[in-house]
């Protein structure tokens, strides 16, 4: 009988836990809008106006000849999807509540309920956004042919677990140091425009200019998501095994840093802010 019961008040447990990350999901999802619809078409949009301005400069400087592997436009959706969504988990995690923060300190809500529903709220929108963008140019552009879709999923997830290994490290640091925080998650989403590599292809970088990209898992995500997407590029200086290690590791320290940080935090620190 009394096995019984811990069974049911575990299962009890993991169901509210579960109703709460789904509510606060949806909660981070109108965030940006009361209503989702108009959410889902902003982040459209914002993908939209990316994509417009590097296909208006690159033909501009003439680089969209030569070397690249197929459709133009499917080559710049592959490297600005994957940026995306690893930017907004980044930030989305990083920018979840504290455990000092009014609503955090109602329980049974806590900070890692926070967190994940932060997470998949941002991967709900770019999978979303993905899909409708796609839908759109293959119905209306030209028929979309993606050489490997399982293997160009899974880097696209991979893209969101860095970002939320990323976005753990910064939530950690909010906690001590939240101006510092915010100033390194700006200045890692500015610095990954270019340090991504999503203008360009990994084969096609000289050797001196390798090591400026290689420490920066979303630089290999994208090279090996363009790997899969088009059947005639082959990465070779990429690999998907790095950014998957340099994720667990992040996450783990990001995950250490959060439970320390909650278990000494106080709410008499933001009386002087």
């Amino acid at each position: 009988m009394q096995n019984r019961a811990g069974r049911g008040a575990t299962t009890h447990t993991v169901w509210s836990m579960l109703l709460l990350t789904y509510h606060q999901t949806v909660n981070n999802v109108r965030k940006t809008h009361r209503n989702p619809v108009i959410a889902l078409l902003l982040n459209i949009a914002q993908t939209l106006m990316m994509l417009a301005g590097f296909y208006v400069m690159m033909s501009v400087l003439n680089m969209k000849s030569g070397w690249l592997p197929g459709d133009f436009i499917l080559y710049l959706l592959s490297g600005i999807f994957i940026f995306f969504t690893h930017v907004k988990a980044m930030g989305a995690v990083s920018g979840a509540m504290g455990p000092t923060s009014p609503m955090a300190l109602h329980r049974p809500l806590n900070t890692l309920i926070v967190i994940a529903a932060a997470a998949i709220s941002a991967l709900y929108l770019q999978v979303l956004s993905l899909a409708v963008v796609l839908f759109m140019y293959h119905a209306i552009v030209t028929p979309v042919t993606i050489d490997n879709p399982v293997g160009a999923v899974a880097m696209l997830l991979l893209a969101w677990f860095t970002g939320v290994g990323v976005g753990m490290v910064f939530y950690a640091l909010k906690v001590w140091f939240p101006n510092f925080s915010t100033m390194a998650t700006n200045a890692y989403s500015r610095v990954n425009m270019i340090a991504s590599g999503k203008m360009f292809l990994g084969n096609s970088l000289p050797a001196f200019a390798l090591p400026l990209f290689l420490w920066n898992p979303l630089f290999h995500i994208i090279d090996q998501c363009r790997g899969f997407v088009f059947v005639n590029y082959v990465p070779r200086n990429s690999n998907w095994e790095y950014p998957l290690w340099v994720g667990v590791a992040l996450l783990m320290i990001g995950f250490m840093g959060e439970s320390y940080a909650r278990r000494n935090a106080s709410l008499s620190w933001g009386a002087t802010r």
